[in-house]
C-alpha cells in the first residue's frame, strides 16, 4: 500500500500545471518516515512523476485545439524550427534532465507544440532518478528534521510562488510570439505541419 500511495501521489502532483509540491519532497517524506528500500522509492516516484508529466503534456496537446489560430501557428513555427536541427532537440532534452525550473510548464509547452513526447519523458525520468536518489539519500541522513515544515515552506515560499507565476506567464508569452517571423518559418510550412 505504501508503494501504491507513493505512485499515486507522485502521479497526481505531476498532473498539476502549477503550484504542486515538488515530487522530491514526497520522496523525502517517505524516506524519512519509512523503511522501504531507497531504490524502490526513487524508482516508483520517478515513474509516477514521468507518467504524470506525460499525461499533463497530452492534456496540453488536446487543450491546444482551442487556442486561437494565431497562437497555434506560433507554436507550430517553433516546433518546425526546433525539428530542423537535431542539435535543438538534444538541447531541449538536456533542459529536461538538468533544469532547476519547474517542469510542468516545460511539459505543457512541449505538449502544445506537438513535439514527440516519449524522448522528453524518458529524459525527465532519467534526470529524476538522479535527483530523487540524492534527495532520498539526504533524507535518510537527516531523519530528525521536520518534513512538514519543509513541505509547508515549499508551498508557501514567496519566491517559489513567484517562480510558478513567472513560469506560467512565460508559457503564455512563448505561445504568443510570432516564431515564424523570428525563426524564418513560412506560413505554408506551418499550415502543412498543423
Amino acid at each position: 500500500m505504501d508503494y501504491l500511495s507513493l505512485f499515486l501521489l507522485a502521479f497526481g502532483v505531476n498532473l498539476l500545471p502549477a503550484f504542486g509540491p515538488p515530487t522530491w519532497s514526497i520522496i523525502v517524506l517517505y524516506g524519512i518516515n519509512g523503511d522501504q528500500p531507497l531504490w524502490a522509492l526513487v524508482l516508483i516516484g520517478a515513474v509516477g512523476a514521468a507518467l504524470g508529466r506525460l499525461a499533463l503534456a497530452i492534456g496540453a496537446r488536446h487543450f491546444g485545439k482551442w487556442l486561437p489560430r494565431r497562437m497555434r501557428d506560433n507554436i507550430a513555427a517553433a516546433r518546425i524550427a526546433v525539428e530542423r536541427r537535431k542539435n535543438n532537440v538534444l538541447i531541449l532534452l538536456a533542459l529536461f534532465v538538468i533544469s532547476p525550473l519547474p517542469s510542468a510548464q516545460l511539459f505543457m509547452a512541449v505538449g502544445l507544440a506537438r513535439v514527440p513526447l516519449l524522448g522528453f519523458t524518458a529524459a525527465f525520468f532519467a534526470g529524476r532518478l538522479f535527483t530523487y536518489a540524492f534527495y532520498g539519500w539526504t533524507a535518510r541522513k537527516v531523519r530528525e528534521s521536520d518534513v512538514g515544515e519543509v513541505l509547508l515552506a515549499n508551498l508557501t515560499s514567496p519566491w517559489g510562488l513567484a517562480l510558478q507565476v513567472a513560469m506560467l506567464g512565460l508559457l503564455v508569452a512563448l505561445v504568443s510570439i510570432d516564431w515564424g517571423r523570428w525563426l524564418n518559418v513560412s506560413r505554408d510550412e506551418v499550415r502543412d505541419k498543423d
